[in-house]
């Protein structure tokens, strides 16, 4: 099967079948380069969404990745990147294995195809200038011809005819076999002309043609053995990347399967644990006591005269309601004393921890200075090393203003950990944000006092609410007995009542216990008949017992 023997008359045609050819192949490139774009803009696609819903750093969002199904999410946003890459790398593969190999054989295919058809045209040319050659030796062959027989005729006309002269005969006769042999002349070279031509021609139809053709035939094979090795190529780069997309997609499989809802669960608790324990049940008070009592004129006198109430300390039912209320917002203290003890441990320890990593960095900044400084005075054509002394002076100051900072939070760290009295779980510097607190100019007791996660209530307690002008039914009330002592207590640290209905005292300070903590981390004592509030309960070590001693007879202060 060759195109030399089987289509010897299909110049024209093979050459439009060639170029029909390499248009297809340059189609092929176009497609495969775009298909390189779209992988490239896929994977650019990609690569944004999971930078888009990456958690931003030191942020809110950054703290929810603790939880297993968060951290499952982001191994997903970072094996999607990954994922992403490897379609960058198909593009990649695609166009230098392809695009750019066939780009540059279509312009070696195109210089190949000119070549042969410039050959082709060639050998068309002389073949028929060959045959031009031919028809012209035959064309005068014949015109030889037909004068030798004109000539012939008219000598045998002027032979025959009497009336002319001997010469003239002679002169015709002359002429005829001068036309004879020009014939004879034309015939030879026609007939050395066609049987050159006859060569000429078996040649170019069965040798130059057919070579030309058979070369044209073999590039086309070539051209088409290319674009379909091309497309095995199209498939290996896609194959190549399975495996590593498969273990991408193994990875999400993975992290998918680390999710852990009990784990997630836990660490819900430790996140938001405030260590208090449950609020107690709210005593019943008994308001009818007091009208049993007859008024007497005397007190109605006093206490129209007096005109003035003491604080009611008898009602706690409001602060035991006091976890379940809305909480003021604003910045809180710098030692967390607002927050339940887990709570400020966790927020004391990273505090810790963030200004240790900032005194690493000053003292690596500093190590890189001083050796510069070694540097600057070994080679002093390098700088000045007395450039640098400020700036290690600053990185000295910064350093030790941090180690005092470390030093102050540590302390607090430390009398959350290590000092907390009995019941640790109570809050230690519960009363610290009173000193930053709104005052309210509300006089009820359980309005000022602080809830137990050291934050204070928006809302108006229901003895504010319901609170009259002050009458002589309001004054009986001062002529109760007072609460009897249920036991004794130490001041473990100097407590500042600046709210009403709490009271001072002064570390290392013995008190009369009258209430106990009832959940609200207060505990109600006195120091005397005139004087007694609330003080948080992890301010005091208390000593239960009944038998107390009597109300009226001050205790000593003792220090520690």
């Amino acid at each position: 099967m060759s195109w030399g023997t089987e289509l010897w008359d299909q110049f024209d045609n093979l050459e439009k079948h060639t170029q029909w050819g390499i248009d297809v192949l340059e189609k092929y490139i176009k497609f495969v380069k775009e298909r390189t774009e779209i992988e490239l803009s896929y994977a650019k696609q990609l690569r944004n969404l999971s930078k888009k819903y990456q958690p931003k750093k030191n942020s809110k969002e950054e703290e929810e990745y603790r939880y297993t199904s968060t951290r499952a999410f982001l191994a997903t946003l970072n094996e999607m990147n990954d994922y992403a890459g490897q379609h960058e790398v198909i593009s990649e593969n695609m166009t230098s294995l392809i695009t750019a190999e066939l780009t540059r054989y279509v312009q070696e295919l195109k210089q190949e195809r000119k070549s042969h058809f410039h050959d082709g045209r060639k050998a068309q040319q002389h073949i028929e200038t060959c045959w031009k050659q031919l028809e012209a030796s035959k064309r005068r062959f014949e015109r030889d011809c037909k004068e030798a027989d004109r000539a012939q005729q008219y000598f045998e006309k002027m032979d025959a005819d009497i009336n002319v002269t001997k010469a003239d005969v002679e002169k015709a006769r002359q002429q005829a076999q001068l036309r004879h042999q020009m014939a004879e002349d034309s015939k030879a070279e026609y007939s050395s002309t066609l049987q050159k031509f006859n060569s000429e021609q078996h040649e170019h139809y069965y040798t130059h043609i057919p070579n030309i053709f058979q070369k044209i035939q073999e590039m086309e094979e070539r051209r088409i053995v290319r674009i379909g090795e091309s497309m095995k190529t199209f498939a290996k780069v896609d194959r190549q990347v399975i495996p590593i997309i498969g273990k991408c997609l193994d990875e999400i499989t993975k992290a998918a399967e680390s999710v852990d809802h009990k784990n997630d669960s836990q660490m819900v608790i430790e996140a938001f644990k405030s260590g208090f324990e449950p609020p107690g049940d709210v005593d019943f008070e008994d308001f009818t006591q007091p009208m049993k009592r007859t008024v007497s004129e005397s007190s109605l006198s006093n206490s129209r005269g007096d005109g003035k109430s003491e604080p009611k300390f008898g009602s706690k039912s409001k602060g035991k309601l006091w976890p379940f209320i809305k909480k003021n917002k604003g910045a809180g203290p710098e030692d967390f004393s607002n927050l339940p003890p887990e709570q400020r441990r966790k927020k004391l320890q990273q505090k810790v921890d963030e200004l240790n990593r900032d005194i690493q960095k000053e003292m690596d900044s500093r190590d890189a200075l001083t050796k510069m400084k070694d540097v600057y005075i070994k080679n002093p054509q390098m700088g000045d090393a007395a450039s640098v002394d400020h700036r290690l002076a600053e990185l000295g100051q910064n350093i030790e203003k941090l180690r005092l900072e470390v030093q102050k939070f540590e302390g607090w760290l430390a009398e959350v950990e290590g000092r907390l009295p009995a019941r640790s779980e109570q809050p230690r510097r519960q009363s610290g944000v009173y000193e930053a607190q709104n005052p309210s100019g509300v006089n009820s007791c359980a309005q000022d006092r602080e809830s137990p996660d050291g934050s204070y209530t928006e809302e108006q307690s229901q003895e504010t609410e319901m609170k009259v002008p002050a009458t002589d039914f309001d004054d009986e009330f001062d002529d109760e007995e007072p609460l009897p002592t249920i036991g004794t207590c130490k001041a473990l640290y100097t407590f500042e009542g600046q709210n009403e209905g709490t009271i001072s005292v002064a570390e290392g300070e013995m008190l009369y216990v009258i209430e106990e903590d009832k959940g609200d981390g207060w505990t109600r004592i006195r120091r005397n008949e005139d004087e007694e509030g609330y003080v948080p309960t992890s301010y005091v070590e208390v000593y239960l017992d009944k038998n107390a001693k009597d109300v009226h007879k001050p205790l000593q202060k003792i220090s520690e």
